[in-house]
């Protein structure tokens, strides 16, 4: 890793076995770090970057990239955002010419941004129509109620129309500056040279942060259960239980993590198996997880109809009991932590997923941990700390629950077996 004069962080990996190179820009600008007012501004200068720069047309953006026979994209998330792309080694500058033009001089021309502010309009209404997001995003307002985790990384419509050129230029030349980019890159690459074609390209951009710009609204306090609904005219009912989980650098996460395959995350865990493959009430159920740099969430998704609402929130509720009492056997412990550590491994044969490890966890100070280290880590879990976590992190009686459907009255009646009060 390199570190330049303007604070930007470059981190590498060197894989010898591949003819081409995964690069990705992170930028610490994600939607936590956005005011209710403009919420959405981080998804949406995210869109403007391809939508032309000082030397490059959005057009041209991408020609470039299709004459590489390369990918290009970008996400946007709670704490960052990232320009990413995959390439040929041999392409590799060019790559990074034209997205570090992308990044450090749009133009945010008025005109471009009111066309892609339909875009991402668009974007909101195709979310609101999808009741599987929907719930997600429900979700976390329920948990993190005001806080900027608890809105949607997309925004809201009268947010989004309400946002301006001067808004996004500032917003740009607040958070996209040295000390909060980090570029990665892994494959088939030498790292002086990468650090060299990048100090060309960022130091005329260098500038120093106002210090007042970085600061984030941190997470204080406990989340207090609560149950949202919206109907829809759906033939499902789509049902998101959530609470607070891990921070990032909880050395509980590996714990978490097969807590996650046990219950909900591999096709012989606990929900997937009495839901789906015996008693055939969804075809979608599943466990998921968010960790943050001060707190995280956990929760369990089930999509099913309404005559089998009530039965997977009892066996839903059940499962989670069973699991806080240690009712699993060092078989189903032990094959969860293989399940596990294969995942991360066979994630590793990809140079886009090792350029995502790196770039992710130097922008947010993770530990970057070898992966004989991880496997270790997993290895050492004990039975009582996953059976101890699950006691704390999905006791129902913390849980909020989210729900999209046709009725909320049969919504509420089915959830009351997890817990009463959510009735």
């Amino acid at each position: 890793m390199t570190t330049l004069d303007g604070g930007e962080r470059i981190v590498t990996e060197r894989v010898r076995s591949v003819r081409s190179v995964a690069l990705g820009i992170w930028i610490g600008a994600g939607s936590r770090d956005e005011t209710a007012q403009r919420a959405g501004i981080s998804h949406f200068i995210e869109h403007l970057l391809f939508k032309g720069s000082s030397r490059y047309s959005g057009v041209q953006i991408a020609q470039v990239f299709d004459g590489l026979g390369g990918e290009l994209n970008a996400a946007t998330a709670k704490e960052y955002t990232v320009l990413y792309a995959r390439v040929l080694d041999a392409h590799l500058e060019s790559a990074l010419d034209v997205m570090s033009d992308m990044l450090l001089a749009p133009t945010f021309d008025a005109d471009e941004l009111n066309s892609e502010r339909e875009v991402v309009l668009e974007e909101i209404a195709m979310y609101e129509d999808s009741f599987h997001d929907l719930a997600h995003d429900l979700i976390a307002g329920a948990v993190f109620s005001d806080h900027p985790l608890g809105r949607p990384v997309i925004g809201t419509t009268a947010a989004v129309n309400a946002i301006d050129t001067a808004m996004v230029r500032e917003y740009h030349a607040n958070r996209y500056v040295g000390p909060n980019i980090v570029i990665a890159a892994a494959g088939n690459l030498e790292h002086e040279p990468l650090v060299h074609a990048i100090q060309q390209r960022f130091e005329a951009y260098a500038k120093v942060p106002d210090p007042s710009a970085g600061v984030r609204p941190v997470w204080v306090g406990e989340s207090s259960p609560q149950t949202v609904f919206q109907a829809k005219a759906s033939e499902q009912y789509h049902v998101c239980l959530a609470g607070l989980g891990l921070q990032r650098s909880d050395r509980r996460r590996f714990a978490a993590s097969l807590l996650d395959s046990m219950l909900g995350g591999s096709a012989s865990s606990r929900l997937f198996q009495e839901i789906r493959e015996r008693r055939g009430m969804a075809y979608s159920v599943y466990t998921f997880g968010s960790q943050y740099a001060d707190t995280g969430m956990v929760g369990v998704y089930v999509g099913t109809r309404e005559d089998n609402l009530a039965e997977c929130m009892r066996i839903t509720a059940d499962q989670l009991v069973r699991m806080g009492q240690g009712e699993f056997g060092d078989d189903e412990l032990q094959r969860s932590k293989e399940n596990l550590k294969g995942r991360i491994m066979l994630s590793m044969e990809s140079t886009s997923n090792r350029a995502s490890r790196l770039g992710k966890s130097v922008l947010t100070d993770t530990e970057l941990l070898s992966l004989d280290r991880i496997c270790a880590e997993i290895d050492s879990v004990e039975p009582e700390a996953v059976a101890s976590l699950a006691r704390q992190l999905f006791a129902p009686d913390r849980l909020s629950v989210s729900g999209v459907g046709p009725d909320e009255d049969r919504f509420r009646e089915a959830v009351a077996a997890l817990n009463p009060a959510l009735a």
